[in-house]
C-alpha cells in the first residue's frame, strides 16, 4: 500500500464515513444493520478518508466483508485489491473469509474472483427482502446475492 495511506480502525461511530459506505451499499438503514457489530476501517490519504471496509465476525470460523468501498477518485489504482490483501494478512485466524455482492454486479464478481475468491452460494431474494425499495444496477433489478469465499 502506498506509504502516504494510513489504515485506521474506527471505534467512534461519529467517525463512520457514510459517504464512502454508501458507495457499496444502497441505504444508511441497510448499513446500520451491520455497522455497529463490525470492525470498521478507514483508509486515509493524509487526513482525507478515501476508502472504507467493514468486517463482520459471523462466528469464530467466518469473517464476512460487509462493505468495501474506494472513493471514485482513487478507483482503478489497485487500492481495493490492496485492502483485500490487508484483510487476508491480518485476519488469518478465520478459516473462512466471505463476501456477498449483487447477482448482476459482474464487475464486482470479477474483482473478487481476480483476488482469489470463488462463488459458493446464493442468498435468494436478499435485496428484495432486506431493502425497502427496489434497487437497480446496470438496468437490472437486484434480487439475489452471490456469495464468494476466499480460496486460501
Amino acid at each position: 500500500m502506498h506509504n502516504r495511506y494510513q489504515i485506521k480502525h474506527i471505534t467512534n461511530h461519529k467517525e463512520y464515513p457514510y459517504d464512502l459506505l454508501l458507495l457499496a451499499d444502497e441505504t444508511v438503514h441497510a448499513i446500520d444493520k451491520y455497522l455497529y457489530d463490525s470492525l470498521v476501517y478507514v483508509v486515509y490519504d493524509v487526513k482525507m478518508p478515501i476508502a472504507v471496509f467493514c468486517l463482520y465476525p459471523v462466528d469464530s470460523e467466518t469473517l464476512e466483508i460487509k462493505n468495501i468501498a474506494v472513493s471514485p477518485a482513487f478507483q482503478g489504482m489497485g487500492l481495493g485489491s490492496q485492502l483485500l490483501d490487508f484483510i487476508k494478512a491480518n485476519y488469518q485466524q478465520y478459516a473462512n473469509l466471505i463476501v456477498g455482492t449483487a447477482d448482476c454486479g459482474l464487475a464486482q464478481i470479477r474483482f473478487y474472483e481476480r483476488n482469489g475468491f470463488v462463488k459458493y452460494g446464493i442468498r435468494k431474494d436478499f435485496f428484495i427482502k432486506n431493502y425497502e425499495r427496489s434497487i437497480y444496477e446496470n438496468g437490472q433489478l437486484l434480487k439475489d446475492m452471490i456469495m464468494l469465499r476466499y480460496n486460501k
